[in-house]
């Protein structure tokens, strides 16, 4: 009778499952990055327990990453593959001038700084992971390169605040807010039809100056972009909304006494400018249209997510 040889199966097992050294430093270095947000909002939520040397942070680190590099070892045939194709997309990126690793490296840090000085760091994560409405067709619809729309653009600079002098170092900006001028002088809001959402691109918008939110924000992006400003979307709650750029505190100081003295001395008096600063120390002003001058009321507070133009 023919005899097969046994198969020893717990040592068969553990060379099925012999890792890379290059496997657990990329794992240890992925699970140290997640750690490091995760761990911000633990030690901002949870209670702090006065321990020695802090060490009750030290346990809850250590604990949170283990736990994150156990998880992730066990997934690390498709771990290890999405941060390849990951890389190789950073690398394109970088290479073409578009997103790549030096952009990524400045936003993580930009997260990880403006996470430690937030007593919610948790709403920065959601803001920054949940998905922005159509933005696909958004960005096709900001057609700032059409000639009609900076056509358009060029005539609210000559129409509005030409005259003005003495603020060339926001010139940009002024004229930016007279292609803002113009749009909300001559807004109409008009509902999208029942069947779902329509986005018009923003030289159709050119036509009858009419939509809802989204419609409205996408000509107002396109503008401005089309003569050199920066603008962004903003998701709210059933809501999208244009902002600008403003640049820093500084900025936003001159910026206000332009729109309170020079620009928007009816429309401001004894109102409030409003804005947002992002993670890197940048101000956004409001550009909504239901706002007579830059910088008018929210509709909506809250931030569910944006789009940044640049």
């Amino acid at each position: 009778m023919m005899k097969f040889p046994k198969i020893d199966f717990p040592r068969l097992k553990s060379k099925l499952q012999v890792k890379s050294p290059w496997d657990r430093i990329i794992i240890s270095l992925l699970s140290l990055l997640i750690t490091i947000p995760i761990f911000i909002i633990l030690h901002q939520n949870l209670r702090d327990l006065n321990w020695s040397f802090n060490l009750d942070r030290v346990f809850i680190f250590i604990f949170v990453f283990a736990a994150i590099f156990f998880l992730l070892m066990l997934l690390r045939t498709i771990i290890i593959l999405c941060v390849a194709v990951y890389l190789l997309v950073l690398f394109y990126g970088t290479v073409i001038g578009n997103y790549g690793f030096s952009e990524i490296s400045e936003d993580y840090n930009s997260m990880i700084y403006t996470m430690s000085d937030n007593p919610f760091p948790q709403d920065i994560i959601v803001a920054k992971l949940l998905p922005f409405p159509n933005k696909s067709k958004i960005i096709n619809a900001i057609e700032y390169q059409n000639p009609k729309v900076r056509n358009f653009a060029i005539m609210a600079t000559t129409k509005h605040f030409k005259g003005i002098r003495g603020y060339s170092d926001y010139r940009t900006t002024i004229q930016c807010f007279a292609v803002f001028k113009e749009i909300n002088s001559r807004w109409n809001y008009v509902n999208d039809p029942k069947e779902g959402d329509y986005i018009a691109t923003a030289s159709e918008s050119l036509e009858y100056f009419s939509g809802d939110c989204d419609d409205h924000s996408i000509l107002m992006a396109a503008a401005i972009r089309s003569i050199g400003g920066t603008p962004r979307l903003i998701h709210t709650k059933g809501h999208i909304y244009p902002e600008i750029l403003i640049g820093s505190l500084i900025d936003l100081e001159k910026v206000n006494y332009l729109i309170k003295n020079v620009l928007f001395t009816k429309e401001s008096y004894g109102k409030k400018i409003h804005y947002h600063i992002d993670e890197r120390g940048q101000v956004w002003m409001n550009l909504d249209y239901t706002a007579t001058y830059p910088g008018g009321p929210f509709l909506y507070e809250e931030i569910l997510g944006e789009l940044t133009l640049k």
